[in-house]
């Protein structure tokens, strides 16, 4: 089963990535399905002429996505990017290392989606093709000369009726677009958490090394005062040596103490290169703390948002509310007034035939 599998279908193109899905409860904040960063992977089925996203954990399948030409892989941060699947009813997103890997990602993606594309237009030609000697068209006219007996009554019921429904439409319209907004809204804050939870990541990981870092830093110092104080006692010892002209044994031990002097120097240049690149990687963690903030702010911002959202949601489906009932009121009356004429109508049918067989006599 497993060889037969392989030689169906080939991978593609492979990356290493963060795998997330859709909370499917509140549709606004990301779930890791992977601990740690999995292989995913864009696979070609040579039988079904499809292709297809999969990544697998441990043994279980996370992602088992088939690519459809509708489809659209959209880059929300500069780690970060998602797409929806309506088939598994969920939306997938990848946090990546580099800026680079992500876009060779969407770059594959779109690839893909093309190569979809072309494959179903190939598929619906050839289908097209074989149904043609099948179709046949049997146009037929519909008859106009169907009547049915409605009576059209102008007066206040029917203004009433046209009222509601038109109040009716207006209250859908701007419940849809009401709706349409909070789904906006809901997305941009979807991204953003994404985002935050990306930079908490990272602000994690600068914490911990910038807590080591501050450490060696520490010890560091110590080691180069220890040198500091063993560089001068040597150039004192040499110093001495010099002031006192030795030679034979003593130019050995003047060698040695030079040698040893030119070790120490190049030991505290390498250790003042070390303190450089960590002092300018604590002006990067600085940088990526005022971004989380931002980030922070900006959701708190769009979280507000979304409240008010709720709330005119809420006011428009009272208003629905409302007007379904006084539409329900005045339906009530139209089909009041509609009995009435009823009546009248055949007492009018009553009177006419009354009046036909006086006429008759």
């Amino acid at each position: 089963m497993f060889p037969h599998h392989r030689e169906r279908e080939q991978p593609v193109f492979s990356a290493r990535a963060h795998v997330f899905q859709i909370d499917p409860s509140t549709k606004r904040n990301w779930i890791p399905a992977s601990k740690h960063a999995v292989t995913v992977s864009f696979f070609y089925d040579s039988n079904r002429n499809v292709y297809r996203i999969i990544s697998v954990g441990g043994t279980k399948a996370i992602i088992n996505c088939t690519i459809t030409p509708s489809m659209t892989f959209t880059k929300t941060s500069q780690k970060f990017g998602q797409w929806a699947d309506n088939r598994a009813n969920t939306v997938y997103g990848l946090g990546f290392a580099t800026e680079q890997q992500l876009q060779q990602f969407s770059d594959r993606f779109k690839e893909v989606k093309e190569a979809a594309r072309l494959a179903r237009e190939k598929s619906q030609d050839k289908m097209e093709l074989a149904n043609t000697a099948l179709t046949i068209a049997a146009p037929q006219d519909l008859c106009d000369e169907l009547q049915s007996p409605v009576m059209c009554v102008n007066g206040p019921a029917e203004d009433k009726l046209y009222r509601s429904q038109s109040a009716d439409i207006t209250l859908s319209s701007e419940k849809e677009r009401i709706k349409k907004m909070l789904s906006e809204g809901s997305i941009c804050e979807m991204n953003l958490e994404a985002e935050l939870f990306s930079l908490q990541d990272s602000n994690s990981k600068l914490v911990a090394a910038l807590h080591e870092a501050n450490s060696n830093v520490e010890q560091w110092k110590k080691q180069l005062t220890a040198y500091q104080e063993e560089t001068e006692r040597l150039r004192d010892q040499v110093a001495d040596l010099e002031a006192h002209g030795g030679q034979g044994p003593s130019d050995m031990l003047k060698d040695e103490l030079t040698q040893s002097l030119e070790e120490l120097e190049a030991l505290l240049k390498a250790k003042d290169e070390e303190i450089h690149i960590l002092q300018s990687q604590k002006a990067e963690y600085q940088e990526m703390e005022q971004e989380r903030e931002e980030a922070t702010h900006r959701l708190q911002e769009l979280q507000m948002r979304s409240v008010e959202l709720e709330r005119r949601v809420q006011g428009s489906e009272h208003s629905l509310a409302a007007s379904l009932e006084e539409r329900d009121r005045l339906e009530g009356d139209l089909q009041r007034a509609v009995d009435i004429l009823d009546l009248k109508i055949y007492d009018l049918n009553d009177l006419r035939q009354s009046l036909a067989k006086l006429l008759d006599k």
